[in-house]
């Protein structure tokens, strides 16, 4: 039998049982119906955020940014590509610090971009500034793969 994984979808928050050998077969959320597992990262609110990391048990990767911050713009193609090569094995997601102050004073987000590693709802890494793919993906894979 295989190991199960909660997961949250991303759409309507519902924790989804998920067998760990069928993350990559187009998993679908069993209340909306939709895909669990995109390759893009998900944008966190107030309201998603503690469920996302708190609830999914797929490693998480959250970029906090803001929309006038030169870097974080220059940095979003490497997390957006990061996303689609990552799936269906780890989860990355966004916070606009802007429009969630809250999210971003709990974590003591101070530059940005700022990423955080997140592992069964524990930080396991923090990295601050932007990053290439490649430095990126490296990151990634020493703090949650």
């Amino acid at each position: 039998m295989s190991e199960t994984l909660h997961v949250v979808c991303p759409h309507c928050d519902t924790t989804n049982r998920v067998a760990r050998d069928r993350l990559g077969d187009g998993a679908t959320c069993g209340r909306c119906k939709r895909p669990l597992l995109e390759g893009h990262p998900v944008a966190l609110t107030k309201r998603t955020f503690d469920r996302q990391v708190g609830a999914t048990e797929l490693p998480l990767v959250v970029d906090f940014w803001a929309p006038w911050c030169g870097p974080c713009r220059a940095m979003a193609p490497a997390f957006e590509q990061a996303a689609a090569r990552l799936a269906p094995r780890v989860r990355l997601a966004k916070v606009d610090t802007e429009a969630e102050p809250d999210i971003a004073g709990r974590y003591g987000i101070r530059s940005i971009p700022t990423l955080i590693a997140f592992r069964n709802g524990r930080e396991v890494g923090r990295t601050s500034g932007a990053l290439g793919l490649p430095q990126l993906m490296q990151w990634i894979d020493a703090h949650v793969a």
